[in-house]
């Protein structure tokens, strides 16, 4: 790894840490059972691996943290579609990754991923968003609000044009519906400035780390119905649909050999097809 790899590696590793104590703390008693594993090559050689961290409590039904850094090189068809990989395949990927699934149906799931994608192109890509069983103003607006300051301390044009990348990326074209009430997303981000770059990354997870614990502080102890139930499964149901037919981080990962288990850890632990 240069220097930079090892910095960006180490914030990942960093935040995670960090979202999983501010959990723990909202769960209280529970804590995160961390599972390390190493990602298989060809010849045996190393090729990375991540750490697994999963907790299920009373507040949280299911959330993963998960962190990877992986390398080697691309299946040639998939090389393809990755910047910087068409003639030469070597890659090198670190990340962290988190899904969250409410037990209780007011509190929204949520999803936030941040990355560094090393090939003879270097890019960081990710973002955060919300993914409610009914749409609360109050929560939608609090969540953009964190999103859109973040952005706005970088570059003016970075939320309405990430905002509408979210939107546009996670939606659910066989349906004809949105997944959630968006975020942002960015991917392939390379201004030229590397330390810029970085810098907007690590304030895209530490927006998440601010807002979101204060969002489910807000609804989990709001009180619910069977049929609240009923609705945040088949809610959920959707969340699947997406995330196994267009999700780019889940074909990622399981191309390049990632551990299923952790590419899948963002699948709810219950869901309902009415």
């Amino acid at each position: 790894m240069s220097e930079r790899q090892a910095r960006a590696k180490a914030w990942f590793e960093e935040l995670r840490d960090r979202i999983c104590a501010e959990f723990e703390a909202i769960e209280g008693g529970v804590r995160f059972a961390r599972k390390a594993w190493k990602r298989p090559s060809d010849d045996g050689s190393d090729a990375g691996g991540g750490v697994m961290s999963l907790m299920r409590g009373d507040v949280f039904e299911k959330v993963g943290v998960n962190v990877s850094t992986v390398y080697g090189r691309l299946p040639q068809e998939f090389a393809k579609s990755i910047p910087g990989a068409a003639e030469d395949s070597r890659f090198w990927a670190s990340g962290i990754s988190l899904v969250a699934h409410m037990k209780n149906p007011h509190a929204p799931a949520a999803h936030m991923n941040t990355r560094h994608i090393v090939t003879s192109k270097t890019w960081f890509g990710g973002g955060a968003d919300l993914t409610p069983t009914v749409p609360i103003a109050e929560d939608t607006a609090t969540f953009h609000t964190a999103l859109e300051a973040a952005c706005d301390e970088f570059d003016l044009s970075y939320y309405p044009r990430f905002k509408k990348w979210c939107d546009e990326y996670f939606y659910l074209p066989h349906r004809g519906e949105a997944r959630g009430v968006g975020g942002i997303f960015y991917d392939n981000l390379d201004s030229g400035d590397w330390e810029r770059d970085f810098a907007f990354t690590k304030a895209v997870g530490l927006a998440f780390l601010g807002v979101y614990p204060q969002i489910i502080r807000r609804r989990m102890g709001q009180a619910w119905t069977d049929a609240d139930r009923t609705l945040q499964l088949e809610r959920r149901g959707r969340y699947v649909e997406f995330n196994l037919l267009y999700d780019r981080g889940t074909q990622f990962g399981l191309k390049t050999g990632g551990n299923p288990e952790a590419i899948l850890m963002s699948l709810p632990p219950e869901a309902r097809w009415p």
